[in-house]
């Protein structure tokens, strides 16, 4: 089961880096260190005073997460939280060198 559970994951974190209809991309509001993994399993803003663009799609790409981890909590009979921390588990594998992911004190460091 957590087999099928790491497999749907991947495929999602893989649409979430599709590009979107924004101005910036998720991965290259990655890329220029504008947003990181955050350890929740969402995207959070490295800096606080990040550009309303970018604002505007670490909500959307949040939102879009939450819904596809409430899809997989209920085929898998997990909460929420749980499927979250496996996708946090999987953009930590994911993230190349020099990106940001948050760390255990919920500081950013770059991978």
């Amino acid at each position: 089961m957590k087999n099928v559970i790491s497999k749907t994951l991947l495929l999602a974190c893989m649409l979430l880096l599709v590009p979107m209809s924004f101005a910036l991309t998720l991965q290259e509001a990655k890329n220029e260190g504008l947003v990181g993994e955050q350890r929740n399993g969402y995207v959070g803003l490295v800096m606080e005073s990040a550009p309303a663009g970018v604002m505007a799609l670490a909500r959307d790409v949040n939102n879009q997460r939450r819904e596809l981890y409430q899809q997989i909590a209920r085929q898998n009979n997990l909460t929420v939280e749980q499927v979250a921390a496996l996708a946090f588990e999987k953009a930590v594998e994911a993230t190349p060198a020099g990106q940001y992911l948050q760390d255990a004190s919920g500081a950013w460091v770059k991978k």
